[in-house]
């Protein structure tokens, strides 16, 4: 029986999955102060709850940012580091059970991927993610505990933060929705509540990666754009991006577990190495 590991290093946390003869039998994330403890913490996470002794590894493979600070082998454990860019590829491609697509991997910053087989190409990057969400409703609302930040988002209402295309216009354009954001925080009342400014500020990440993967398609045949990472779990994910599908008929999928993605292409991408 064959166990390999693939692991992806990320600035704040670590995600590892566990597959056995291809097959995952878990994942689990984990967060220290910094990556090297982070992921060795991951690793002895998963083989205690999994029940899986350290001799029955047979390869680990490293991917995101933090696998430059691992040099060597882990755990004398033959040790393979992974473009990041193919892992994230690679594991959308598979959880999503296609075979091309745009990926956006949606983590502290974005990142857009076209993955095609086991192809992947970095079209390029943003800095609105994650980290920008726990940066402003820090200073906007002193919370920087991104579940504190969706619970207060919860009875949030855009109304009083989002200038509409309604609010300026005096009849609807079939190409612009009456509901279709006109400025984020372009209407941002004295009414406002802090559950209306959380809303807002994940409203504003999504709907700008949105908009970034349309423009990154435009000159391409693709139509499915898959979201990865942690932010694609978020509940208002799922309701700005159905807004985008009917508006622009893209077709934006949120796969499984897809916090776990880049690990899961890791192993995978890396296994066939």
């Amino acid at each position: 029986m064959s166990v390999v590991l693939g692991i992806d290093v990320g600035g704040s946390t670590t995600k590892i999955v566990g597959l056995k003869d291809n097959n995952c039998f878990g994942m689990l994330q984990v967060r220290a102060a910094d990556q090297v403890t982070s992921m060795y913490g991951a690793i002895g996470n998963l083989l205690s709850k999994f029940d899986v002794n350290l001799d029955e590894l047979s390869s680990v493979y490293l991917t995101g940012v933090g696998a430059s600070f691992i040099d060597g082998n882990v755990y004398d454990i033959e040790t393979f580091k992974v473009n990041e860019f193919a892992a994230i590829g690679c594991g959308a491609l598979c959880q999503a059970k296609l075979s091309q697509a745009l990926v956006v991997s949606m983590g502290t910053g974005t990142a857009f991927v076209k993955a095609v087989k086991n192809e992947a190409t970095h079209l390029g990057g943003s800095g609105i993610g994650g980290g920008t969400i726990i940066g402003l409703a820090s200073q906007m609302l002193g919370k920087s505990d991104i579940d504190a930040i969706l619970a207060l988002a919860e009875g949030g209402d855009l109304g009083n933060i989002d200038l509409a295309v309604r609010d300026i216009m005096g009849y609807e354009m079939q190409s612009l929705p009456a509901n279709l954001t006109a400025a984020n925080f372009g209407k941002v009342k004295s009414t406002a509540t802090d559950s209306d400014i959380a809303l807002g500020i994940i409203n504003m990440v999504f709907e700008t990666v949105g908009m970034l993967a349309v423009f990154a398609l435009k000159s391409e045949s693709i139509k499915t754009v898959i979201l990865t990472g942690t932010l694609a779990t978020f509940p208002q994910a799922k309701t700005v991006f159905e807004k985008f599908k009917a508006l622009t008929g893209i077709d934006y999928i949120i796969p499984q577990n897809a916090v776990f993605s880049t690990a899961l292409g890791a192993a995978g991408f890396g296994s066939q190495l």
